[in-house]
């Protein structure tokens, strides 16, 4: 897993209450702002573990796509976990932090720590990786969103699955060895996908979709307007971040 310069942003006010209230609000239409939200699940998890009541505003920046594979939800949370802390004069460790995290998702923990990291187990255990820079450019259908339990779904369900095996290799640098399983599972199903992959058959989709990525800076423009195309892109050796 790797983090790039790809943020949404969260504002965060704190103020003592006689009860623990968290309201959601920002700049996307297409997210919830209610207690499905994943950032005030997470809000919620922090203030019962610190046992004091408090109200809590955020205003979350979407930058991220949403249902893209692209960890957006996941990287909100462990946001608001890290700002709560710092807010709060620290009030919990870095590992009573990462136990949080790991109650809500896979991938809390990475979008935590960032950089590279090879996750195993349900994605809480990480290994560093060598950190290398490099660029990125993200294609995103525009209407196209998949959730994790759709991509999964399919894969489990496939009767032939790829054996590809190469994140060894992959770890020893060898880019080539970048492969996505579950790139497999739902390509079939989407001809939105199946157009990025003509067009840029170097491309392999990111997480559960459906967003693909190029290791280019910029890239030719081949798709029309239903497409997103965000270039410009770089590698990162961080996580959730305070500014």
């Amino acid at each position: 897993m790797q983090t790039i310069d790809l943020f949404d942003y969260l504002t965060i006010d704190i103020e003592k209450s006689c009860e623990n209230i968290i309201e959601l609000s920002g700049s996307s239409t297409e997210i919830p702002y209610d207690s499905s939200n994943l950032v005030h699940k997470a809000g919620m998890l922090f203030l019962d573990k610190l046992n004091q009541t408090y109200k809590v505003k955020v205003f979350i920046e979407k930058n991220i796509p949403i249902a893209a594979g692209l960890a957006g939800g996941s990287s909100d949370a462990a946001g608001i976990l890290l700002g709560l802390n710092e807010l709060l004069n620290q009030p919990f460790s870095k590992s009573d932090i990462h136990a949080l995290c790991s109650k809500l998702g896979s991938d809390l923990n990475f979008c935590l720590e960032g950089g590279c990291k090879l996750a195993t187990g349900r994605g809480e255990i990480l290994q560093p990786l060598s950190f290398k820079e490099f660029d990125v450019t993200l294609i995103k259908p525009k209407h196209l969103g998949v959730s994790a339990k759709e991509a999964y779904t399919k894969y489990s369900n496939l009767l032939s699955k790829p054996k590809l095996n190469k994140t060894k290799e992959f770890i020893n640098g060898d880019f080539s060895a970048l492969q996505n399983d579950l790139e497999y599972a739902l390509i079939k199903d989407y001809k939105e996908l199946q157009l990025i992959k003509k067009k840029y058959p170097n491309s392999l989709m990111t997480g559960s979709g459906s967003t693909f990525f190029v290791l280019e800076r910029d890239i030719p423009n081949l798709l029309d307007d239903r497409y997103e195309i965000i270039e410009g892109l770089k590698s990162i050796d961080y996580g959730a971040a305070l500014f």
